[in-house]
């Protein structure tokens, strides 16, 4: 998972619904993470409009897999997106990671 090549990416339309419609979501003040326990990890960024014009959302997804990428192999197989919020523009690199350490913590997402 070191630099989610394609076989960790979660890119079809299907996988998506079926993620958002019978996996488990947890909301922060920055992001909400949607989850599903497989025998293998893809993942997903998302950030939509609200969030500002491309270079935003590039910067958010960006900051996202930046910090998941810290985690390394530590976390549990399965399939994730994390979709941003509009007050991640607002936070800085710290307490993003705050967040998705607390939301993996909470979620007993790690190994």
């Amino acid at each position: 998972m070191s630099c989610l090549s394609k076989e960790y990416r979660l890119n079809t339309q299907k996988d998506f619904s079926k993620l958002y419609k019978s996996g488990k979501s947890w909301h922060t003040a920055s992001f909400v993470a949607f989850f599903d326990l497989q025998p293998t990890i893809k993942i997903a960024f998302v950030a939509s409009k609200k969030i500002g014009n491309a270079v935003e959302r590039n910067l958010a997804r960006r900051r996202m897999r930046a910090i998941l990428l810290t985690f390394d192999n530590k976390i549990k197989n399965g399939n994730y997106i994390f979709v941003a919020k509009a007050p991640i523009k607002n936070r800085s690199f710290l307490e993003l990671k705050k967040d998705f350490d607390f939301a993996i913590r909470r979620l007993e997402l790690l190994k």
